[in-house]
């Protein structure tokens, strides 16, 4: 088993009661890090020490993962030209400050025997931004409710596509 010291330098490599017996002999407990490995690596630390360390790590990937916070935006499906102007423009500002989208079209009792007419708007509203998003959830009906979710795409990976398509020239 390879062992590391509390100050992160290895120690070596040694048998699991050679590494215990050094482990008692400073205080701490030997913990196993990566058992997979070979020889598998373990610490000699104090475990309430490295629980705190791991917690820490987990606190720092939270924080620098983002979670995509979801805006919803809903319409029916007898909109008026304004009011679809209107929600068009904030799915635009939505998309630009690279958040999901959630489109829903509410349907009102007597609407719902129209539901083609709410596929139609949806696929009326996806076909304005198809070059700019992703469709993370396809069009379903959640009892009186047509929704969908749609993502922006990311600039570099746009930036990427285009350079790859554009052929390079060899003069």
């Amino acid at each position: 088993m390879r062992v590391i010291g509390e100050d992160n330098k290895q120690i070596g490599v040694m048998s699991t009661d050679e590494a215990l017996s050094k482990a008692r002999e400073e205080g701490l407990d030997l913990i196993e890090i990566v058992p997979h490995a070979v020889p598998p690596v373990a610490k000699i630390i104090e475990l309430g020490k490295f629980r705190y360390q791991e917690e820490k790590k987990e606190r720092e990937i939270k924080k620098k993962s983002k979670g995509g916070e979801v805006k919803e935006i809903r319409f029916t499906p007898f909109i008026g030209d304004g009011d679809y102007e209107t929600r068009i423009r904030r799915i635009e500002e939505f998309l630009s400050d690279s958040k999901k989208v959630r489109i829903v079209i509410v349907f009102n009792n007597r609407q719902m025997a129209g539901q083609k007419l709410g596929f139609i708007l949806v696929n009326r509203i996806i076909d304005r931004f198809q070059d700019r998003i992703i469709i993370d959830m396809e069009p379903k009906f959640f009892g009186k409710h047509l929704a969908t979710v749609i993502s922006p795409t990311k600039k570099k990976r746009a930036e990427k596509d285009i350079a790859a398509e554009e052929p390079v020239s060899t003069n």
